[in-house]
């Protein structure tokens, strides 16, 4: 029997889990799994001639359709652009998410960061998947453990961050491409950072790595790299 499974992807703003972890995700749905994108922020406040309430507005549209457009659905938590605290707040909110939707699979960001919004949620997510597990912790719903967690490749987290895990996403590569441009901050009419540029050569570079035409590049946690067996992993006796 094929096991069924639930990605949750959290990331800082709207846009950061469709952009590294979005073909992942149409992946995963389109072989008839889950997934959930959980974003802590809109991500509000980098448009050039829209007010912040405006853009959080906009991104909020955005990414109900980008989720729809990966298969997935979005879930937005009510915290503001560079000002996402790290606190037992918001890791008891995402805790009582990650408990209501029982995802199996986590991906956030690395805590490597330039971004402080994006080194708060490595953070907030460690946290919350621990309460989350905890059944001494009583909240509304029942514990839920999430056994695997992975963090995904983001170019404003890059301190420390090796990949270890390498994933074929050249099925789901145009459906991944479909979801991004959901957002206007991928067309390049806001930002001069390039992101679909980056992140389409990012994925034929981790395709050459791993002998795929795309793919994307994960990181486990250090404890999860750990092996336990009477073999070598991958070459049973």
């Amino acid at each position: 029997m094929t096991t069924k499974h639930k990605i949750m992807v959290v990331g800082a703003h709207a846009g950061d889990a469709e952009i590294m972890a979005g073909a992942v995700v149409a992946k995963y749905t389109q072989q008839g799994h889950e997934a959930v994108l959980v974003h802590l922020t809109p991500g509000e406040k980098g448009h050039k001639t829209l007010s912040p309430e405006e853009y959080a507005k906009q991104k909020i549209e955005e990414g109900h359709k980008a989720a729809a457009a990966l298969g997935a659905k979005a879930i937005f938590l009510p915290y503001k652009d560079a000002e996402l605290p790290v606190n037992d707040e918001v890791k008891y909110a995402l805790a009582d998410i990650i408990r209501a939707e029982k995802p199996n699979i986590m991906i956030t960001h690395w805590k490597g960061s330039i971004h402080k919004d994006h080194e708060a949620t490595y953070y907030i997510v460690q946290d919350a998947i621990f309460y989350a597990a905890l059944p001494s912790i009583k909240r509304e719903l029942p514990a839920h453990g999430c056994y695997a967690q992975y963090f995904a490749e983001n170019w404003e987290d890059p301190e420390g961050f090796e990949v270890d895990t390498y994933v074929d996403i050249t099925d789901s590569y145009d459906q991944w491409i479909q979801g991004a441009m959901e957002y206007e901050l991928f067309s390049g009419n806001i930002s001069s950072f390039r992101y679909m540029d980056y992140y389409k050569a990012l994925a034929v570079m981790r395709g050459c790595l791993s002998s795929s035409k795309y793919a994307v590049g994960l990181m486990r946690p250090k404890g999860a790299k750990v092996h336990r067996g009477d073999a070598l992993p991958g070459r049973p006796l």
